[in-house]
């Protein structure tokens, strides 16, 4: 696999070019080798409760709902639980179930000046992935697909 530094710059490139408005988005696989090589680096899962439960759990990932179960209502203490349980110095990468929910999670912590999070990225693909042609996830992209750890609740 490639150094941090070479791993860093390539999210931040893809940021770049998808002008995203935190430093950059990671593949899984990037994203768990940066958990390897970055000491005090944060993987956040922005799933929620239910997700966690009944899809399964990423060992070491903080979790911290974007949007409460059930309704989907943005979590309006999402930047307070942040800041409570992670360094707002290190480097913070935002998982949810295929991308979405992570980036927007990612651009309220970079835009949020009192949240102070310099070093904020997404994790592309998630942890399911895209839907396949049979409508099904776990196939085609994400963290379980791409065989990295997970634990079943």
């Amino acid at each position: 696999m490639a150094s941090l530094s070479d791993i860093i710059s390539a999210a931040e490139q893809r940021g770049e070019a998808q002008t995203l408005p935190y430093n950059g988005a990671l593949l899984p696989a990037e994203a768990a080798e940066v958990l390897r090589k970055a000491p005090g680096a944060c993987l956040v899962d922005v799933r929620t409760r239910a997700e966690w439960d009944y899809v399964g759990r990423i060992p070491g990932a903080v979790q911290i709902e974007w949007q409460r179960y059930p309704g989907g209502q943005l979590n309006p203490d999402f930047i307070a639980e942040l800041k409570a349980r992670v360094d707002p110095e290190a480097l913070v990468m935002f998982i949810c179930r295929s991308g979405a929910r992570s980036h927007a999670a990612a651009a309220a912590a970079a835009a949020a000046a009192a949240a102070g999070y310099a070093q904020a990225f997404n994790v592309l693909e998630g942890f399911e992935g895209d839907k396949d042609r049979q409508g099904h996830r776990n196939t085609i992209g994400g963290w379980r697909a791409a065989g990295l750890p997970w634990v079943q609740s």
